[in-house]
């Protein structure tokens, strides 16, 4: 189903019958608790970090047998990969997916994003825990706050209007969307530095400044002390370039192009949640290469569940919109990324409604 599908009895305000709303949530919660799916899978991830440790090794293994060479470049790209992996792991640490005590999941989120990664733990949390709140709610959600994209025509119609760079880049965003994500490694890192040295509050702060000031100044001293001015700059580029396409190839098709709503909009849990996602189709190579987040309706729905039981849940949330007439939108990847393309594109040209998606014209709910 597109979501192009989706209609306005989808939507339920508060003016509805909030119990039943909360009621059918509570049975959908029944339904997967009952499959045993909120139960932690601890050897998934021990076999999950295993592998990643030993990939790990592998990649500074060729590093140091290749030597000043520029087949370099393909350690760099492929630690661009491992790293979104680590990532991923990092992301479902903070999710608390891994551990039942809430403090090691933390620990582990803070040792993965910080030292491995390199990307604020702290930033992320503040970051994430707001968009998962409130998916595509304007002036809420940080994923849809206008930067270098814009994800409503009142923001575009303005940029537009400029002369210069400003208003050729709007009008071209979604075709620029994928060469942007080279930069989006690079952006990553500022914005956690941005928020560990900035004055809002920070959990972990006294923590979080040294182990990333470390992990960003060793590694690339490292690159350049092992290799050739030309080539430690080249493999740095191309594994951050490839971390950036990764990171944003994954989450991009999430949301993009999906409802985005006013901000005094009310909409329960369920449908606020499965209405503004879509999953991304495919094999377990997809499941792989996007840490899980292609079954992005069911992480929204159960944030805690472990990532390897987001499959086996999929059915069940699947056939419970079905019964309650809440759309369940999915696609293919390749499919997912042109509508992403699209809807940029079409938001940065056409004067559309600000709080209407295009691939969701039917998708209105009273203020």
């Amino acid at each position: 189903m597109s979501s192009s599908e989706v209609t306005a009895s989808d939507v339920a305000t508060v003016e509805g019958p909030r119990r039943r709303h909360v009621s059918e949530f509570a049975e959908l919660s029944k339904q997967i608790r009952a499959a045993g799916l909120l139960r932690r899978r601890p050897m998934f991830y021990a076999v999950r970090a295993v592998t990643l440790v030993l990939l790990l090794a592998v990649c500074g293994s060729a590093f140091i047998a290749l030597g000043d060479t520029w087949w370099q470049l393909a350690v760099a790209a492929a630690l661009g990969l491992l790293l979104t992996q680590v990532a991923y792991l990092g992301h479902d640490a903070a999710h608390r997916q891994i551990f039942t005590s809430g403090r090691r999941n933390e620990l582990a989120a803070l040792l993965l994003g910080n030292v491995i990664v390199g990307l604020s733990h702290g930033w992320w949390m503040s970051k994430h825990s707001r968009h998962h709140a409130n998916p595509n709610k304007a002036d809420v959600d940080p994923d849809v706050e206008p930067a270098a994209l814009v994800f409503t025509s009142d923001v575009a119609t303005q940029r537009r209007s400029r002369k210069g760079f400003s208003g050729w880049w709007v009008k071209r965003q979604g075709t620029l969307f994928f060469p942007l994500l080279l930069l989006a490694g690079l952006n990553l890192h500022v914005s956690g530095l941005r928020t560990v040295f900035g004055r809002g509050r920070v959990k972990f702060r006294a923590v979080e400044i040294p182990l990333l000031l470390a992990r960003l100044t060793l590694y690339p001293v490292a690159l350049f002390v092992f290799l050739s001015p030309a080539i430690a700059g080249t493999f740095l580029a191309v594994q951050m370039a490839v971390f950036g396409v990764s990171m944003g190839a994954t989450f991009a098709p999430n949301h993009k192009g999906m409802p985005i709503l006013p901000r005094d909009m009310s909409v329960d849990f369920l449908r606020r949640q499965v209405l503004t996602s879509r999953n991304v189709r495919g094999s377990w190579l997809v499941d792989v290469a996007m840490g899980g987040l292609n079954y992005q309706i069911e992480h929204h729905l159960f944030p805690s569940m472990p990532r390897p039981n987001l499959r086996k849940a999929q059915p069940i949330v699947r056939r419970f919109c079905a019964e309650q007439d809440v759309s369940y939108t999915e696609a293919g990847l390749l499919e997912s990324w042109r509508i992403v393309v699209r809807y940029l594109n079409q938001v940065g040209t056409k004067d559309v409604d600000p709080f209407q998606c295009p691939l969701a014209a039917q998708f209105r709910a009273p203020a």
